[in-house]
């Protein structure tokens, strides 16, 4: 990036001010820099260390002849320093900020410049050093942080582009925000955990026991207690310079605080544990929750790839996760129901995650998850209270869905949103029938999320012929069929996955079911019960894939869920000649589960039965993958779903099975895949997954027939349903290698 800005002159010679010029510098964005600052000691240490070229006593000749300047003082000093540089300005110079309050220095700029100057552009860099003072300054203070940026309506749009170019050449990433809205970020994010950290101290000190107070402090004490040994003087000026704002946060805390105090006096234990989730999963879910916002530090994340390489005949016995649809259900189920809800083997991937977090928003006390254990202390139909924001879930359409049709029934306003993936996703499927409930729902452009749904209606039971077989939209119009007043009813052109419905008998809720009709009555009463999470079948079809390919594989998977509407990946591998055989079949709160023993065999291309297509929508990914390997041509029609689902299935896996060697075709509703028979191997490549994590592991699963490795691309989403799939892989026999390809916010 070029950039000149000409005479730079720094007002400040702090670790913020001079880590900036050092940045500029090095990428040769000046032609000089002349520095002040209120000790003369600092003004030669920096021109003796290279970053100023000279100094002066008087403010005004450092800025007369310069063309970008950096006031890099405290809060309260901002006016007089305008004041003293004023009468010295060049009329195009461009002028600059680093303080943590907005408000106050856009008052500052009016009242000495003028309600309309428009070439001082107000920034805050979020970030920092334990060191300060000119010898701390560090050019790649910024790299990878942060800044905020405030333009007001009068801002000059050439200032702005300056201010903002010389920030991203010292490696920061910027974001604008409103003034008013910046203050109010800060005071909660930064300037009252200031406060709070001073008090603390300072209570804690005027204590006659204070010495072994702090004699034997514990770590959360001294981290918590650190930023009290930051400068008195710059947060004094803070706390005056946005008083507002802090009051208004401190109000709020103090009424939390009082509250959090009424339940420990009271012995309320479970309300106790309710802030301490709700705190734990809002710090773990850190850039989730605040939706990415720039006031965040990145929490950095890879780029994960896979380079996945021939493997051995499979072998060995274990479970693979909890079902995906089971663990969200029992979420929504056990914070509706009366009593408190056990769930054992729930899925810790982070779709089932973003459903937790949903209901917790929600006000709903949820422990855990601790190895797949989850308690649930249910609110009751009519409990759940307004979230503090938008319900962001992540990559999960499940919970989306599902989601809508109970907040349709609720009293108050919610929106729902999701990462890029999610957000292309049709969500009209479900508002328009919720629509036809009297529900009021709203989505963005083309019936995409967000999902706004404006609380408060008068739901009336309708009945509804699904269009298409789709578990998730039935499932939806059933949920906000409780809240609806008579009965609601769904009728559906083929089978599908069936949890909601037995799930809420489970829960003493009466569903009646009549050949592909399934009905319920609104305001009945949920139970709260114990869940045993089957392993999911889901993620059991990749070993199944697996160890059908490779000659000389046998693997047992325990515990999977063998609902009805869930075994078309079953019946498919068998109907291809596939060697599988259920053992130790049993119920299990209502789901039916066996183990399933897996030994290779020679697989034939067929004509999918259309009938068995939405009993195996989520598996046909990995069916690709076994079409691959068979002898002849293996055809699926009646799939148009797989279209609109995380990715285009069809196309992806169509274009990552061609990239491999294989004469593979999409269809409008399917694919024509030319089996490469027993003998047969992939070649090697480059997969595009389109963030699938179904993608990613059918294409795991394919390299253990492959003459050379292959590299998936993006695998990072692998943990929305299958936390731990390389490690079972690479235990059972697969060769799959994790690449982290450089760090992303």
């Amino acid at each position: 990036m070029t950039v000149t800005l000409g005479h730079v002159a720094v007002v400040g010679l702090g670790l913020i001010g001079c880590s900036w010029v050092k940045a500029l510098r090095q990428a040769g964005c000046t032609t000089a820099v002349s520095g002040f600052d209120r000790n003369l000691d600092s003004m030669q240490q920096a021109q003796q260390l290279g970053i100023i070229d000279s100094y002066s006593e008087q403010l005004a000749e450092v800025v007369a002849d310069a063309d970008f300047i950096i006031v890099s003082v405290p809060i309260k000093a901002v006016r007089s320093v305008l004041e003293e540089i004023a009468p010295s300005l060049k009329h195009n110079a461009i002028l600059t900020d680093v303080g943590s309050v907005k408000g106050s220095v856009a008052s500052d700029v009016a009242a000495v410049l003028g309600a309309q100057f428009g070439r001082f552009v107000l920034g805050h860099p979020i970030a920092g050093s334990e060191r300060s003072g000119v010898a701390a300054a560090d050019a790649d203070l910024y790299r990878r942080h942060k800044v905020i940026i405030t333009p007001q309506p009068h801002t000059d749009t050439d200032a702005l582009q300056q201010v903002v170019a010389a920030w991203q050449v010292a490696g920061a990433e910027v974001e604008q925000m409103d003034v008013v809205h910046h203050d109010e970020v800060l005071a909660a994010t930064s300037h009252l955990p200031h406060l709070l950290s001073y008090n603390l101290v300072d209570t804690l000190a005027s204590r006659h026991e204070n010495k072994e107070i702090f004699h034997y402090a514990a770590g959360g004490f001294r981290d918590f207690t650190r930023i009290a040994a930051s400068s008195p003087v710059m947060w004094r000026d803070i706390f005056s310079a946005n008083r507002e704002q802090i009051l208004a946060v401190l109000d709020m805390f103090q009424q939390d605080l009082t509250q959090l105090r009424q339940h420990i006096e009271a012995d309320d234990v479970t309300q106790v544990m309710g802030v301490l989730t709700r705190a734990k999963a809002a710090r773990d879910h850190f850039s989730k929750i605040l939706a990415r916002r720039a006031y965040v530090e990145p929490m950095k994340t890879a780029t994960i790839s896979y380079l996945a390489s021939a493997g051995r005949a499979l072998s060995g016995q274990f479970r693979v996760p909890g079902d995906k649809s089971i663990s969200h259900r029992s979420i929504m189920l056990g914070s509706l129901a009366n009593g408190v809800t056990e769930v054992s083997g729930f899925l810790e991937g982070e779709d089932s995650l973003a459903t937790l977090q949903a209901f917790r928003d929600m006000g709903v006390v949820i422990e855990g998850p601790h190895r797949g254990r989850v308690t649930i202390h249910g609110v009751g139909m009519h409990g759940l209270q307004p979230p503090p924001g938008s319900l962001y879930l992540g990559n999960s359409g499940t919970s989306m869905r599902l989601l809508a049709g109970l907040m349709a029934g609720q009293k108050f306003n919610v929106e729902m949103t999701g990462d890029e993936s999610l957000s292309k996703r049709p969500m009209g499927r479900v508002a328009d029938p919720l629509a036809l409930m009297g529900a009021n729902v709203d989505t963005a452009d083309s019936g995409r999320p967000p999902v706004r749904i404006r609380g408060g209606s008068a739901l009336r039971g309708i009945h509804y012929d699904l269009p298409m077989a789709s578990a998730q939209v039935k499932s939806c119009l059933l949920l906000a069929g409780l809240y609806a007043e008579g009965e609601t009813s769904v009728t559906e052109p083929a089978p599908t996955r069936d949890h909601t419905e037995r799930m809420l008998k489970g829960f003493g809720y009466d569903v009646q079911v009549d050949g592909s009709t399934a009905t319920v009555k609104g305001g009945g009463e949920l139970t709260a019960c114990d869940i045993d999470v089957p392993a999911d079948i889901s993620s059991a079809a990749f070993f199944m894939v697996a160890a059908s390919i490779m000659p000389g594989s046998d693997i047992t998977l325990e515990h999977v869920g063998i609902n009805p509407t869930r075994i078309g990946v079953i019946n498919i591998l068998k109907a291809m000649g596939g060697n599988i055989e259920l053992l130790n079949e049993r119920e299990v709160g209502g789901e039916p589960v066996a183990d399933i023993r897996i030994r290779s065999a020679q697989l034939k291309g067929i004509h999918i039965p259309e009938d068995q297509v939405p009993l195996a929508i989520d598996e046909f990914p990995s069916l690709f993958v076994a079409a691959a390997c068979a002898d002849g041509e293996t055809v699926l029609t009646g799939a148009e779903e797989l279209r609109v689902k995380e990715s285009d299935r069809i196309q992806a896996m169509v274009d990552g099975l061609v990239t491999l060697g294989v004469d593979a075709k999409g269809t409008d509703d399917g694919a024509v895949i030319q089996g490469m028979g027993g003998d047969g191997q992939f070649g090697g490549g480059d997969i595009v997954t389109y963030h699938d994590h179904r993608i990613a592991m059918s294409f795991a699963v394919a390299s253990l027939r492959t003459a050379e490795p292959i590299r998936i691309l993006d695998c990072a989403n692998v943990a929305t349903s299958f936390p731990n799939f390389v490690e079972l892989a690479n235990g059972c026999g697969m060769h799959i290698e994790v690449v982290e390809e450089g760090a992303t916010a």
